[in-house]
């Protein structure tokens, strides 16, 4: 059967649908708020009460909002749930039993993005685009140790609000969906001095973003709703998204400015895999298989 469809499986909420929208608006909503007090709150205090505050501490005072997807996820499941929801929940954060071919992709995808995209480049400009400086065994050394901090966004986004969404919507429409909201929620990070995203666009970041939730969705219902392998993905993309850099330096049109070439050609990559990615998933659930 499909995972998207099967009743009980982790790619779908187990309680009722009727009650799907109302905890996905509660979740929403109380999620968008408290990131958002302690985003705005934070950058705020970084760039007037201490405008020489090194990013170790931006990052700190932008830590709650951070976690707060999974904060919220697993207070309502406790609400609806009780202890026994929380567990079912926490337990797929050590769900390591996949194949290696998934570890791989989880770690690979976004690097393997990046460099095509500079390939492309190359061919279409007849230059190479600059390449970061981080070292590859430091990336290496770093996505197993961040991806726990990662927990503190998937247990909210895949482990509490994708089942729900494709209990509703279907697996690849609710990937979609939850890349356009899990992207928006970023909304702040780009007026704050000293965030990696301040004053570039946000609408191809949005588009990216999306992209990369049909990506980590795909992930998901291949790994049984492995919240593991979707956190080494998250972390994985955060520390390997440099190996080629999107960003233009001292960007300060949010909504408008004119994006990198590397940016433009890492969001067609990122699409024309996320459109394999939303066949598979759609074809999967029309004939009710893997």
């Amino acid at each position: 059967m499909n995972e998207s469809t099967q009743p009980g499986s982790p790619i779908e909420a187990s309680r009722p649908l009727g009650s799907h929208g109302g905890s996905l608006v509660v979740f929403f909503l109380v999620t968008y708020a408290v990131t958002w007090f302690f985003f705005i709150t934070g950058g705020t205090l970084s760039a007037h009460a201490m405008p020489s505050a090194p990013a170790l501490l931006l990052e700190l005072l932008l830590l709650p909002g951070t976690i707060a997807p999974s904060v919220v996820a697993l207070w309502l499941t406790a609400r609806a749930e009780g202890r026994a929801g929380v567990q079912a929940l926490l337990r797929r954060i050590f769900q390591w039993r996949v194949a290696l071919r998934w570890y791989v992709f989880a770690v690979g995808y976004m690097g393997a993005i990046k460099l095509a995209a500079a390939l492309a480049h190359q061919v279409a400009t007849g230059e190479w685009p600059l390449f970061g400086d981080t070292p590859w065994y430091v990336m290496a050394a770093v996505i197993p140790v961040s991806m726990w901090v990662q927990a503190g966004e998937e247990i909210g986004w895949r482990g509490y609000a994708l089942p729900r969404l494709a209990a509703r919507l279907g697996l690849a429409p609710a990937s979609v969906v939850l890349g356009l909201i899990w992207a928006t929620w970023h909304l702040p990070l780009f007026f704050i001095p000293g965030a990696s995203t301040a004053g570039q666009s946000f609408p191809l970041y949005v588009l990216q973003v999306t992209a990369l939730s049909v990506a980590i969705a795909f992930l998901y219902w291949r790994t049984s709703g492995s919240l593991l392998l979707v956190m080494l993905m998250h972390a994985a993309v955060n520390n390997t998204k440099d190996i080629v850099p999107s960003g233009v330096s001292g960007a300060t049109n949010v909504f408008g400015g004119s994006p990198s070439l590397v940016a433009w050609l890492t969001l067609a990559f990122l699409w024309m895999a996320a459109a394999y990615f939303l066949l598979r998933m759609s074809m999967a659930r029309r004939r009710g298989t893997r």
